[in-house]
This record gives structure tokens, sequence and C-alpha cells, in this order.
């Protein structure tokens, strides 16, 4: 794939960028196991002074880079606003937290009396230099949830950004350095998948983190495995949104059309599979089809605009076969199930798809079993708790979940036995820089925000102190 900014709004390249070659790569592997040495051994203080510094400078330059962020990749500018301000606020929150959340632990003193010391805890070191590998959805956000709590314990990083995404990947290596960075703790490689193995068998590469496609993350960590690196992966997942007879449904349907279609549907935790109980399915139903209907899909530079076109034509093309293999078995379109009509002014050539709503679903359709990374969404009814608990499972995947009910025994039984990595009751699935975010099943392991994510690159060493002669 080149390394290029083409608009999805018209299929225009507007700049493209040669790969960096052999010596620039090794220059830049230099460079960050260099400023490791010296780095890890920077105060807190000093770190996060130089993350808050970095949040600010992305305030500063929030229009522009939404601006670039939407050229590249296609999300409705406020989208890529917003998204450019949660960047900036995860970075304060690890520049405030990240001391205590990597504070020594200290077992009890009947404990550390038991294993023969006269003092013992647990010290937590930075591991060295990371690579991350991320993806174009979130081309700021994916990237500052590894950099920042990465970059506050110490360690260096070094961002493999989608070809697609070159010139918001650019910008970010500029920002950590605008902001004080010492040469070489935060850098941008503009390489293609090709490059990914040499670097991450390198020496001085520590670590690695990815989120992405399952190939993508079962390529990273045959590597990474082979090599014994610990690797952080946050792969696909098919969300299942249930709604049971308690919901507000009026709600659960507003709610579950934000959830498809957020980011163009092109989010790994959107709701995806809606799978809905059979006293209150015909309503929301309703709700929801006439929801998808309604929204605008065109520019998205216009500030009117719901929808914008999918990041690429291949995205396209892959959803527009999952769609027609589901209607080809028997679906049924409730709406969309197609390109939209009526764009003008070059969006023609765009990569748009309308809002689709498919019921009818079955075992047999790859869209049961697949992720459908678009604008579309499959309805689902359960004649029982047991039936949506089922269908919701039945996934290769189990990044999040989300329910809508009020019945404390039903919220009870969908913690215990929702296959996903978190439950959202009565709203929609969301990260936040406090609660830590991850899947299970194919759609990785290891976790990211939260004191888990800061401490998924530390080593947690052991420091004990015998009863004789301790210091």
């Amino acid at each position: 794939m080149p390394i290029a900014t083409v608009n999805p709004a018209n299929g225009e390249t507007l700049r493209t960028f040669d790969a960096q070659g052999a010596d620039e790569i090794e220059r830049r592997l230099a460079a960050a196991d260099a400023a490791f040495r010296e780095y890890r051994t920077t105060a807190f203080g000093e770190r996060a002074r130089l993350l808050n510094r970095a949040a600010d400078l992305l305030d500063e330059d929030q229009q522009d880079i939404a601006r670039t962020m939407t050229l590249e990749m296609g999300k409705p500018i406020g989208a890529a606003r917003a998204e450019a301000a949660k960047c900036a606020k995860a970075m304060r929150w690890y520049a405030d937290h990240a001391e205590e959340l990597l504070r020594d632990e200290h077992p009890s003193p009947a404990d550390v009396e038991d294993s023969g010391a006269s003092r013992a805890y647990v010290h937590y070191r930075p591991l060295g230099t990371v690579l991350a590998v991320m993806p174009w959805n979130f081309p700021l956000w994916q990237v500052v949830r590894f950099a920042a709590p990465a970059l506050m314990a110490g360690n260096t990083g070094l961002l493999k950004h989608a070809s697609n995404v070159p010139q918001t990947a650019l910008y970010l290596g500029e920002l950590f350095r605008r902001a004080g960075f010492p040469d070489g703790c935060f850098q941008t490689l503009l390489v293609g998948s090709g490059a990914i193995e040499a670097i991450l068998r390198d020496g001085r590469v520590a670590a690695a983190t990815l989120t992405g496609s399952e190939p993508a993350g079962r390529a990273v960590a045959s590597v990474a495995g082979d090599e014994v690196k610990h690797t952080v992966l946050e792969l696909g997942g098919s969300d299942p949104f249930l709604v049971l007879p308690s919901a507000d449904v009026a709600k659960a349907a507003r709610t579950a059309v934000t959830a498809r279609v957020q980011n163009n549907g092109q989010s790994c935790i959107a709701a995806k599979r809606f799978i809905v109980h059979t006293e209150v399915y015909e309503e929301f139903a309703e709700r929801f089809t006439v929801g998808m209907r309604d929204l605008t899909v065109g520019d998205p530079l216009e500030e009117s605009t719901d929808i914008g076109p999918l990041a690429s034509e291949q995205g396209r093309s892959d959803l527009e076969e999952l769609v027609d293999d589901a209607v080809r078995r028997g679906a049924n379109v409730l709406c969309g199930g197609g390109r939209p009509e009526g764009l003008t002014g070059g969006l023609e050539r765009g990569w748009f798809y309308a809002p689709t709503v498919l019921s009818g679903i079955t075992p047999a359709m790859r869209i049961h079993h697949e992720e459908t990374f678009g604008p579309v969404a499959t309805l689902y009814r359960a004649d029982s708790l047991d039936e949506a608990l089922d269908v919701a499972n039945d996934t290769p995947f189990g990044l999040s979940s989300n329910v809508w009910t009020r019945d404390a025994e039903e919220s009870r039984r969908c913690v215990r036995d929702l296959q996903a990595g978190g439950v959202f009751f009565n709203g929609m699935t969301a990260s936040h820089p406090a609660l830590p975010f991850g899947g299970v099943k194919r759609s990785g392991y290891g976790r990211e925000l939260a004191g888990h994510g800061i401490r998924e690159f530390c080593n947690a060493t052991t420091v004990w102190y015998g009863a004789q002669g301790s210091l």
C-alpha cells in the first residue's frame, strides 16, 4: 500500500511520501535506544511537564489537525475535533496520575516477615523502546492512548502508523518534539508493513503494541513470541447491543444509532449486532431504522454531515460483499443496502455507503460471524435473556458490549455471562483514560488505559532485603 494521503470523499490523491530506507530506520532505532538510557531516569514531574505541554499544543492545533484527519480518513470534522480534545484530556490525565499508578507496592508486614525479609516491595521500571503499530480509524487517539502512559512510565516510542494517514503520523512525531521531549523519545517511522518484522526483531525494541485487524495482530504476535517480547493487541470487534423488556426503548434506539455509526461505522467498539427481546422488538426496530435512515451522508468537512465516506475503496468493497452475501441468503433490508444516491460535486467519486439495517440474519450468512466496518447494523430478535446471551456470544470477538435493562438480575447475568472486555449498561461503549480497555477471544489481549495500561510496559521488579545487614 503506498504511503499517501488520499481524500476518501472524492478519491483525490493529495500528497505522497517515500518510505524511509534502512539507514533512516537504523538512525531512528539508535536515537530511541539512546534516548531511553537517559529519559528513563527523569522524574515524574519532568515527564508530566512535557506531556502537559504536548496537550496544550494539541489544543492549539485542534482545528488544523482535525481537518488533516478528515482529509486523510474521512471522519466528520466535528468528530475529528472531539478526538483531538480527547487526546489532550488523556495526556493530562496520565500527567496527573502516572506517579500514583506506578508507586511502589508494599505487601503486608506479615508477608514480608514470612518471606524472610526485613523489607520487600514491588517497584515499576520502564521496559525500553516500544514499537506501536497503529490503525487509521482513530489516527490520533489510538496513538495517544499508548504514547501518554508509555512516555509517563519512562519508555520511548516508535510509531508505525497506517499508510493512509501519513500526515497525522508525522504530526504526532513533531508534537512531542515541539513539547520538549528529548530527541528520540517519540518518533514516527514512515515505512510499509513489510518493514515491521525486522524492526520488531531488533534487540533495541523491547515490546510492541498493535491496534488493527486480526491478521495483523497474528503477524506481530508471532514475531514477538519468537523473540520473547511483550505485546498488547487490540483487534476487531463485533459488539452486541442487547435491548431487554425493561429498557427505555426510545433512548436505546437513539443511542443505538450513534453507537453504530460513530466514526462512519469504522470503530472496533461500535455496536454492530442489535439483539432485541421480542417484547420490544417492533418498537425498537422501527425507531432505530428511522434514525438510521434520517442520517445525513455527505462531505465530512461540512458541520451538518453525520456520515462521511469509508476510509478506503477496499473497505467499501469488503462491506458491500458482506451485505450482498446476507441479502442473497435471505436477509431483509430495512434501510440502505447500497451506495447513497444524489451525491454531487465530486462526492459521487467518494467511498460512501448508505446507513443500513438488516434483519433476518442467520448463521449461514458471513455477516453473522464477520466484523462489519462501516454503517451497517444487523438486527436480531430474541425470545429470552438466555437466547440473547447465546446470540451475543456467538462471535469470535469479545471486545465490548452494551446492555439496556432496568432489571438488577438481568444486569448481574450479563456481567457474569457476556464474553467481552467490557459491559456498558444503558449507554454506549466508550473509552476513558481512567478505565481499562481491551478484549478477549480474537479481540486481542492486554489492556490499554488506566493503571492497567501504564503497567503493561513496565517491569514489575521485586525488591527484597534480607533480615541481616539490610540497608
